[in-house]
């Protein structure tokens, strides 16, 4: 049955966007016209957002954005695309170690957070704990965009938290002006001793059709940390601990005194991973086809949760992964009286990673195959209206073998309808949007397992948002928008009853969870002039039958239990962020930027939210020219004391760090180089939001050296 459905999906692909890109061709070249490329076509700029369903300008955004590219995307590079996002506005990470870094948006994360790789999901299963890595790999991204607010929730209600759109070129978006275009980047950094290499080349077969191929190879050691790998109340802990009689009937004793005493280097947190791929795609004047094949393959491992007391687990897992995916694309300018554009894409993967012992035996073994599809059709744009429709599918079958399987094997069947409009007077935009999705999940556990719940649910959630922003001066718009939102409860949520050795914890779901419903309301100021630009926003959600877990303060099977729960929630915080240039000399200029970002969370009659980030402000001065570009930054982040029950304070600190940006032959010129130097003065850092925090601090000092060419 898969295999018919995914047959059938390029089947799709190929019928709709071969016929439609005939006759859309047939119409320019009767006509005469020639159609613009589109915005997402041309070079990258931070002027347009183009994820959402309508490629938008980012100063009529009705919710705050976040852009990476050139430049400021280089220097933030790393192995994992929530470390590379870490220092974004309102970005979190979830730092499951160097490998296994997910984004946290507005303090939310997992199934809140859609990871896109170019506006298709990145079909793991990131989403289901903490210690799964997510396989989009920042080393091929020409570009990232995080988008939280209205136009986010048309890529599923599971973007609730936000998107993380990677958009890269696997499937070729444009002819290029060269015979053999090429990409490379390298880097090293010092604090896991980290090589990484990436490459992409693009060939122009004839004027329309463009070859692709692109490959990348990481490998890092274990990673420097700048003291101790538990936390000071740990380390007492575990001394205690170290000073008890040892149990005569206990096969392997914890040694409690060394685990108090490691510093210096996070065990089990190196990793390898290598990528392959290739798409073609024929790009005309009525629109374009695509597809690509790529194949990603990592080894990592996941930091030790040490003991400190007797009867705690230790273990050690590393984690073999890998992940076969054909991607699709089918653009057609229709330019028709009715519908402008029509968009097709379509993505499968079949995805597994193994739970490796410490002596290289499997454990557990995870599978996912999964497919989704997007099909949009863009309104012809009439006097002030415009606006894009589209649909949407979504299939996941999962399945956990082994000892510490926490899942049964379960489907996920989803499809959507979704809309966006907007009128636009100019000063004032008017938008609103609406999504009505279905969800079907089963689970059905293997046979010795009935320890898991099981069964069918089945959900129909409709969520749409209204907004506006007004033009109050030149360069400035105030923007409001209000959303109701509807999401479905993920299998993991239902149905999780056993024990992960991944993450340390035995974890219970309910399979009799309800639609969880947020209201929304988000103001957003931007501005910009001759020297400056601006960017606030603040929010406020409120939750029913949020789903959130939290220790319970059990012990089961060695493990801490942590139970899924639902109940009433609050969220309300803001991001801001600007620049503002101090002084020109000649052709350089001396530039300060700032941010400030903040997440207050509560789950009602319970106490606050867990794993929740803290204050954060960071502030920048740097020196801009043609051929070289420096700057210094300061990061300081409040201690967070307001924790769940069980859950433990993180105690704040302050980050140094510099950078400087060569161009040996100006901006014109193909090569790049970047060197960094990341908390410079070696300090104990470590993010409230990840489920490691107490035994796995942020990486020490890090020295790191990119070159990048592009001809």
């Amino acid at each position: 049955m898969r295999m018919i459905l995914l047959r059938a999906g390029c089947a799709m692909i190929a019928m709709t966007g071969a016929a439609t890109l005939s006759h859309a061709q047939d119409t320019a070249a009767a006509d005469g016209t020639t159609d613009q490329a589109d915005a997402y076509h041309d070079e990258p700029s931070r002027d347009i957002v183009v994820t959402g369903v309508l490629p938008t300008a980012r100063q009529d955004m009705l919710s705050g954005v976040a852009v990476l590219e050139g430049a400021d995307l280089t220097q933030k590079l790393r192995p994992s695309i929530g470390e590379t996002l870490a220092r974004t506005p309102g970005v979190s990470a979830t730092s499951f170690g160097p490998s296994a870094s997910r984004p946290v948006l507005r303090g939310l994360q997992g199934e809140r957070v859609r990871v896109l790789t170019d506006g298709i999901g990145s079909i793991d299963v990131s989403n289901t704990s903490a210690d799964h890595a997510t396989v989009v790999n920042p080393l091929l991204a020409d570009r990232i965009e995080v988008l939280r607010g209205p136009q986010s929730l048309l890529y599923g209600s599971a973007a609730i938290g936000g998107v993380v759109n990677v958009l890269d070129k696997r499937i070729p978006t444009e002819v290029p002006g060269e015979p053999v275009h090429v990409g490379a980047i390298a880097t090293y950094g010092s604090a896991a001793k980290e090589r990484s290499v990436a490459g992409a080349v693009d060939v122009p077969l004839t004027g329309h059709l463009v070859v692709h191929a692109d490959g990348s190879y990481m490998k890092s050691d274990d990673m420097r940390i700048g003291g101790y790998a538990l936390t000071p109340e740990l380390r007492a802990q575990a001394l205690e601990s170290a000073a008890l009689p040892v149990d005569p009937d206990e096969e392997e004793p914890v040694d409690f005194a060394a685990n108090a005493a490691v510093r210096g280097k996070l065990p089990n947190s190196a990793a390898e991973t290598w990528t392959a791929g290739a798409g073609i795609a024929y790009i005309g004047e009525g629109g374009s086809l695509g597809i690509a094949y790529s194949h990603y393959d990592s080894l990592y491992g996941v930091p030790i949760r040490f003991a400190t007391e007797p009867g705690q687990e230790q273990e050690a897992p590393r984690l073999s992964l890998s992940q076969d995916r054909i991607d699709a694309r089918a653009e057609v300018n229709a330019n028709g009286s009715l519908i402008d554009k029509i968009k097709l894409r379509f993505g499968y993967a079949d995805y597994q990673h193994s739970e490796l012992e410490e002596n290289g035996e499997v454990g557990t073994t995870f599978y996912n195959k999964g497919m989704e599809g997007r099909l949009e059709f863009t309104q012809a744009r009439r006097g002030l209206w415009s606006g894009a429709t589209g649909a949407q599918f979504y299939t996941r079958d999962f399945n956990v073998v082994g000892e510490e399987a926490f899942l049964p094997k379960n489907s996920t069947g989803q499809w959507g309808l979704f809309t966006l409009q907007q009128l636009d007077f100019d000063r004032l935009k008017l938008e609103a949007g609406a999504r009505f999705e279905h969800t079907s999940l089963s689970a059905k556990p293997l046979p010795g397992q009935p320890q898991f719940f099981a069964g069918d649910r089945s959900f129909d959630s409709f969520s749409g948002s209204l907004g506006a922003s007004y033009r109050f001066a030149d360069d400035w718009r105030f923007g409001v928008n209000v959303s109701r939102t509807e999401r479905a409860p993920a299998a993991e949520e239902l149905f999780a009853n056993g024990p992960h050795a991944g993450t340390e914890a035995f974890e219970i779901g309910n399979p009799d969870f309800d639609l969880e419903t947020a209201w929304s309301v988000e103001a957003v100021l931007r501005g910009q002039g001759t020297g400056y630009t601006f960017e606030a926003s603040a929010y406020h959600s409120w939750f029913s039958n949020f789903i959130y877990d939290d220790r319970t303060g059990e012990i089961e099977d060695g493990l801490p239990v942590y139970q899924f729960s639902q109940a009433d929630a609050r969220y309300y915080g803001f991001e801001v962020q600007g620049s503002l240039t101090l002084a020109k000399l000649g052709d350089a200029e001396i530039v300060a930027d700032g941010l400030a970002d903040y997440t207050h969370a509560r789950i009602v009659d319970v106490g606050p939210a867990p794993r929740i980030p803290p204050l954060r402000l960071l502030g920048g001065l740097g020196v801009n020219s043609p051929k070289i570009d420096v700057r210094g930054e300061v990061e300081w982040v409040d201690d967070q004391d307001r924790i769940s029950t069980f859950e433990t304070p993180t105690k704040g600190y302050t980050m140094v760090n510099a950078e400087i940006n060569f161009r040996p032959w100006g901006t014109d010129r193909p090569l790049s180089f970047a060197l960094s130097a990341n908390n410079i003065f070696d300090v104990d850092a470590r993010r409230h939001a990840s489920f490691l925090k107490d035994y796995a601090p942020l990486a020490g000092r890090d020295i790191r050296l990119t070159a990048r060419v592009n001809f």
